[in-house]
């Protein structure tokens, strides 16, 4: 037999209003108490504190990023003055080295017995007819064909080579190394003359020859060659170089000597070119004409 249970209107609104009842019953007992402003608050908080999160996340990764640019440009700023500072303490380096040679110069060239013209070398054509080294003086300053020029190099005074060619303001000089310069010079210990020529190049040494195989026991590897001051091309015991291989040929009377320069032509900046027919009439450089 089969029952059809069925709810009635007024039934079902009676058992709604039983659970609403024991709903509310549960609410006012405390257990099932909800604080509507409470929970209200508690969401807008997390809210808020999820923005404030964020906006603090925001503001920071573009305030990491300005920062990043200050360091940038900062970094940028300290290594353009550490380059700055580098090129002047190289400059001040330069300078006190071009003092330091220019006062070497002075200094000598108005000790020097005889008038002398101060000259910067400006050019070098180891090509050309002479192996010229070109200077910045001329006709103007005084210079004149066949001066010799002689420089002081560390301390050391040395032979240059003889003015070939003269400009209004530039000349040309005919270094020692050439091939086509001879020079009279001597001994300095034994006074030995000889005659010293160059060999075409700044890299080889010059040769001296006319020196008697007598004289071999009293030459030393080392022993310095001067100008002997004949002839009126130079003046006398100027060095010109050291003695650096002493050769004994059997077929010759002479020995076959090879000097090394006195000067280092490679790393020579000033010459003075001299004028033997006068005497030097300047004071010497010192310590008191310095500070008047």
């Amino acid at each position: 037999m089969k029952h059809n249970f069925r709810f009635k209107f007024p039934e079902l609104v009676l058992v709604v209003l039983i659970l609403l009842s024991g709903v509310l019953l549960g609410f006012s007992s405390g257990g099932f108490l909800v604080d509507f402003n409470k929970v209200g608050f508690s969401v807008m908080s997390t809210m808020q504190s999820g923005v404030n999160a964020v906006s603090r996340g925001v503001t920071g990764f573009f305030g990491n990023i300005k920062d990043l640019f200050v360091m940038k440009k900062e970094y940028a700023e300290m290594k353009e003055k550490l380059a700055n500072y580098d090129y002047l303490q190289r400059n001040n380096v330069e300078i006190r080295k071009e003092n330091e040679l220019l006062r070497e110069q002075l200094d000598f060239a108005t000790a020097l017995e005889y008038k002398n013209i101060a000259a910067q070398i400006i050019g070098r054509d180891p090509d050309s007819l002479y192996s010229a080294i070109t200077i910045n003086k001329g006709v103007h300053s005084g210079v004149k064909k066949g001066m010799p020029v002689i420089a002081i190099q560390n301390g050391n005074v040395g032979v240059v080579g003889k003015i070939v060619t003269v400009g209004l303001v530039t000349s040309q000089i005919m270094p020692v190394y050439d091939s086509k310069c001879n020079i009279s010079a001597r001994m300095q210990t034994s006074r030995e003359l000889g005659i010293i020529t160059g060999n075409g190049s700044i890299d080889k040494p010059l040769s001296m020859s006319y020196i008697n195989k007598r004289s071999l026991s009293e030459l030393s590897i080392g022993d310095i060659v001067v100008t002997s001051g004949e002839n009126g091309n130079y003046m006398r015991d100027v060095p010109v170089g050291t003695i650096a291989e002493i050769k004994v040929l059997d077929y010759d009377s002479s020995l076959d000597i090879e000097l090394n320069p006195i000067l280092d032509f490679s790393k020579l900046e000033t010459v003075l070119i001299v004028d033997p027919d006068r005497k030097n009439d300047r004071v010497p450089f010192t310590e008191e004409a310095e500070h008047d």
